[in-house]
């Protein structure tokens, strides 16, 4: 799914990660402004597609299921570059790492991905776009009741108030679909706490070798959830259709690998104000892709919506002028 923002940036390596480092973000030298260009639009093209591509895989498959075997397959693609990488020991961390990473790991991929893939067995990709929209709230809440975190400022706690009017139109206009939204909100709620708590961890290594072990223990999480329900017993060769399979492999190349690769070097050149700019760029293009390519409904309060929900996240992420308790 598209919502990596918060990874932890790459922070001073042990010496067997330093390969994948090498290969993947090469260098902090000035980069010419086409190959910013053009990450950014792999970035968008490839995020921004993530859910359409779930809603499509979804209407065959279980969503449990489908998005738990993604998400550990992506992680586990991961982790083996990392190995041939830069050998085993690029791929490990340590125990206390590895648990605190397990438990951002079932925030982001059960709570979140989880979520959000079950939500849109009943609503609409954009629709769900917009909603993932609200995460960058969800972190600015926790930020603003931690001891010595971020203060929201006059117009942050205004934009809170934007987004909460934005998710209130959206709610009017899709009458009949409270749960599935709901579900949505809780899985920008859920990836909002596993970002918060990574941002506080700071652990060591690559953000691919954090990526890679959450993506491993969440997506096995969430398949177990899927096994506990009994969905593998809807799982058919009926079920498993050419639409479904080519929506899994695009999520799983297209959506966690290529597009996390493209943040990441985004991150390293030119900061988090650019790579994050697809926050905003993201639930437009899903809006108009799911209404171009699976006929999905564009109500009018949805289109009053957009701007509401985009200007809160913009007022929410503008840099906070104090902390609480006096904390450097």
């Amino acid at each position: 799914m598209g919502r990596l923002d918060p990874v932890s940036k790459p922070t001073a390596p042990e010496t067997a990660s330093k390969p994948l480092a090498e290969a993947l973000i090469p260098g902090t030298e000035q980069v010419p402004g086409w190959k910013v260009v053009a990450a950014l639009m792999i970035l968008y093209s490839c995020w921004s597609t993530t859910y359409l591509a779930i809603r499509i895989g979804v209407k065959d498959t279980p969503p449990f299921l489908f998005a738990g075997t993604r998400v550990t397959l992506a992680g586990l693609c991961l982790l083996t570059f990392l190995a041939l990488s830069g050998g085993w020991r690029a791929a490990w961390m340590s125990r206390r790492d590895l648990a605190w990473t397990c438990l951002v790991g079932l925030f982001l991929f059960v709570g979140g991905n989880g979520l959000v893939t079950v939500a849109q067995r009943s609503i609409e990709s954009g629709l769900a776009a917009l909603l993932i929209a609200t995460t960058p709230l969800w972190m600015a809440l926790l930020e603003s009741v931690w001891p010595g975190g971020e203060r929201l400022h006059a117009a942050g706690w205004f934009g809170l108030g934007l987004g909460m009017a934005g998710v209130g139109l959206l709610a009017r206009g899709q009458q009949g679909e409270a749960g599935g939204m709901a579900l949505v909100l809780c899985s920008a709620c859920a990836w909002g706490i596993g970002s918060f708590i990574q941002r506080k961890l700071r652990l060591k290594g690559s953000p691919y070798l954090h990526a890679g072990w959450q993506m491993v223990f969440g997506g096995l999480a969430t398949t177990i959830i899927g096994l506990a329900v009994g969905e593998m017993g809807r799982v058919t060769a009926e079920t498993i259709t050419p639409r479904a399979v080519a929506a899994f492999f695009y999520l799983l190349v297209v959506g966690s690998l290529v597009g996390f690769v493209a943040y990441i070097w985004l991150l390293k050149h030119v900061g988090t104000a650019v790579a994050g700019t697809y926050a905003y760029v993201n639930p437009v293009l899903a809006v108009i892709l799911g209404a171009l390519v699976d006929g999905e409904q564009v109500t009018p309060f949805m289109l009053a919506a957009v701007p509401l929900v985009l200007s809160s996240v913009a007022l929410v992420r503008r840099k906070p002028v104090a902390r609480l308790g006096g904390g450097s």
